[in-house]
């Protein structure tokens, strides 16, 4: 049996994708799971698994092509086995019109019939920001309607003749600028900030940490510990896990922490799934893994999707407070300073503690002040006595 290779829906409201690479070549031998392609989406390259075992055959998409959803682009056969009489429509061509528009798509002016041709809502909005002229438009959709794709190629192009000086974005960049404005725009955010005496929670990384790198192999991580307490800190406090979504508050059953990493081109959230019904070794492993991938760009779909909460430190990079962005649908996020020591009163006299700065953006349709107080309140009590809550 054939199964046929599509061009996967790795987010909401997606319409193409960018095939970056192919792992396997025409007539290889593939593994159902194994990696087989990366696709490039507005969140990050993500690997793609095979869906089958056997050869894989009948490729008809290019590095580089940007592909509808859903469209066949190869198959996996048995050995022996052809595909499909169908799989020998190619897209090549099909797909080469995605990513570079013909120049009559470009110069020639529209009809005034195709003043009414459909064009999809992502293609309108994406129009609106890259500064794109639908009207000069030619739509390689159903009924010729304009896709998101259409636009996305003639800002490719126009990007590609940009002035000296001027440093078009990546897909990533462009994305981060599109959903960051619309959270600060759209999200009524407010912060609350506290600072917390973090001598234990020092003491915790170097009392655990030999025995978790014997046991598996990996260090733990402030942001390890953070994400270990963070999460059970979340269990108590349902109403920032929750998330806005059609008007309403949806309280979410798992409590999923993503880790804002940094990459090449921008900042992706990879994501430590059910992050409280895990240990602090198991959640240091997957962190790895996740870090290692995003900086290799070969994080696959589940890795960035179903986050509950966000955590951002950028205490590596010696900044002591800053506040943070919500990524919506999400109600809130924690922004993480840097530990330094500073004098600070204790029973009255100053003493030098090692402090740090923790800020948590909310969204008030979500979580009101009082809410927002309590969840930091115990955040920062579990930094302050982090083993009596990884116990729990």
């Amino acid at each position: 049996m054939a199964f046929s290779v599509v061009m996967p829906a790795l987010e909401m409201a997606q319409e193409t994708g960018k095939l970056v690479s192919w792992r396997k070549k025409e007539g290889q031998s593939v593994s159902k799971g194994e990696p087989l392609l990366e696709v490039e989406t507005d969140k990050a390259v993500l690997e793609v698994e095979s869906p089958a075992d056997g050869i894989l055959t009948g490729v008809s998409a290019h590095e580089g092509a940007v592909i509808p959803v859903g469209q066949t682009i190869a198959w996996i056969v048995r050995p022996g086995e052809a595909p499909p009489p169908e799989a020998v429509r190619s897209v090549t061509s099909v797909s080469a019109s995605f990513a570079r528009p013909a120049p009559a798509a470009l110069n020639t002016p529209e009809p005034p019939a195709a003043a009414s041709a459909r064009i999809s809502p992502k293609a309108r909005r994406l129009a609106k920001e890259r500064g794109v002229d639908v009207g000069r438009l030619q739509g390689s959709g159903p009924g010729g309607e304009i896709l998101a794709s259409d636009v996305a190629a003639v800002a490719v192009s126009q990007s590609s003749a940009a002035p000296a000086g001027v440093e078009p974005l990546s897909s990533i960049g462009r994305l981060m600028a599109e959903r960051t404005t619309q959270s600060w725009t759209t999200v009524p955010h407010f912060f609350v900030v506290r600072e917390v005496d973090s001598s234990s929670l020092l003491a915790t990384r170097d009392r655990l940490g030999p025995t978790i790198e014997k046991a598996q192999g990996v260090g733990i991580t402030h942001t390890d510990l953070l994400v270990a307490l963070v999460a059970r800190a979340l269990i108590k406090h349902p109403r920032v896990n929750a998330s806005w979504s059609g008007g309403a508050i949806r309280l979410n059953p798992d409590v999923n922490v993503a880790i804002a990493m940094a990459v090449d081109d921008g900042v992706v959230a990879a994501v430590i799934h059910q992050a409280s019904t895990k240990n602090l070794g198991e959640i240091a492993t997957e962190r790895r893994d996740l870090s290692e991938r995003a900086r290799a760009g070969r994080l696959r779909p589940p890795d960035i999707a179903g986050a509950t909460f966000t955590i951002s430190n950028l205490g590596m990079h010696q900044v002591d407070a800053f506040t943070a962005i919500i990524s919506p649908p999400q109600a809130a996020i924690l922004a993480v300073g840097r530990i330094t020591d500073r004098v600070v009163p204790v029973n009255g006299q100053p003493t030098i503690r090692p402090m740090m700065t923790v800020t948590l953006s909310c969204d008030h349709r979500v979580i009101d002040g009082v809410r927002a107080a309590a969840f930091l309140n115990d955040v920062t009590e579990a930094i302050r006595q982090p083993e009596v809550w990884l116990r729990r």
